[in-house]
């Protein structure tokens, strides 16, 4: 049994261990991955500030949170200037944690009432008798196959998915940082370690 083990081990190392040169990668995609919902968040609130503010401190229809002035501008110019970081590859570990505090604001302030899903499940009766009556409208008052050429109408559930994953990842990215190779900050170490 015990040569067996090692026989696999062996095994595995041979067919894996050659792996660790390109573990690169992994942050490399996971920075790509992130950049478009940061850059593209964080810009349309920069280009809508007031109606961001207004939006981040209203009660009764917005987030109600406490100095909106503030947190717009903290969330819009973390999610714009990080979604740049996280491109080069500069300072990723540090850039992680405000991003990481802004998408646990998100899931608990934006997401966190409309449960898990992103999209709502179309083949519950309640979500799909809604798309249908969206369907018909659309049909009868719309161009229909101009509508749906790129894709099916959904309805947006606005749950958590999508801002839990982002997190996963950022949590990922401040433990491995931007990456071997890849990186600004690989070749800023390499420097300033010599």
């Amino acid at each position: 049994m015990t040569s067996i083990i090692q026989g696999f081990a062996r095994f595995q190392e041979t067919l894996f261990g050659r792996l660790s040169y390109l573990d690169g990668l992994a942050p490399l995609a996971m920075r790509f991955f992130l950049f478009f919902p940061f850059w593209m968040a964080g810009t349309q609130k920069i280009s809508g500030m007031e109606n961001t503010i207004e939006w981040f401190g209203n009660p009764d229809w917005g987030l109600g949170l406490p100095f909106p002035w503030l947190m717009a501008h903290l969330a819009a110019y973390t999610e714009a200037i990080g979604a740049l970081l996280l491109i080069l590859g500069l300072a990723v570990r540090w850039i992680s944690i405000p991003l990481i505090v802004t998408m646990l604001v998100a899931i608990f302030a934006v997401h966190w009432d409309n449960g898990w899903a992103a999209i709502a499940d179309s083949s519950m009766p309640e979500i799909a008798q809604r798309l249908g009556a969206a369907r018909e409208i659309l049909r009868e008052h719309g161009n229909y196959g101009w509508l749906t050429e790129k894709g099916s109408i959904v309805i947006l559930n606005n749950g958590i998915e999508f801002a839990v994953t982002y997190l996963i990842m950022l949590v990922s990215l401040l433990f491995t940082g931007g990456g071997r190779y890849v990186s600004v900050d690989y070749y800023f170490g390499r420097l300033f370690n010599r």
